[in-house]
């Protein structure tokens, strides 16, 4: 096992199941630069697809999408712009930025995917 497979939340693995049964296709997971991470790199048809997946036990103290602040999506654009560099086949294809929201533990737990979150 890998150290970043060795890392994973059980929610990343969750959310790509999900996106992936949506019809979308893995290029990358958990893509490190020093600029920032991105948990997963998807295709959806011609679109780079940057998924950012966060977990919350509860939602006590807000919903796991709202911790992606403007601070984490510009690490998130700094990462997607390395990615494009090192990837020159999806230099000019569309990007967007999606978050994978999941809260509560399995079996209870509950997602929301955004799509085109900022």
């Amino acid at each position: 096992m890998d150290k970043a497979a060795a890392n994973t939340h059980w929610s990343e693995d969750f959310a790509l199941d999900q996106l992936q049964l949506a019809g979308l296709h893995l290029l990358c997971r958990n893509y490190r630069t020093r600029r920032g991470e991105i948990d997963l790199v998807l295709r959806e048809k011609s679109t780079v697809v940057f998924v950012e997946v966060r977990y919350r036990a509860n939602i006590a103290y807000g919903r796991p999408e709202e911790t992606v602040d403007t601070r984490k999506q510009s690490r998130l654009r700094l990462a997607a712009e390395v990615f494009l560099q090192q990837h020159p086949d999806w230099l000019s294809a569309h990007c967007r930025f999606d978050v994978f929201a999941v809260s509560g533990k399995p079996p209870d737990h509950t997602w929301r995917w955004i799509a085109d979150a900022f």
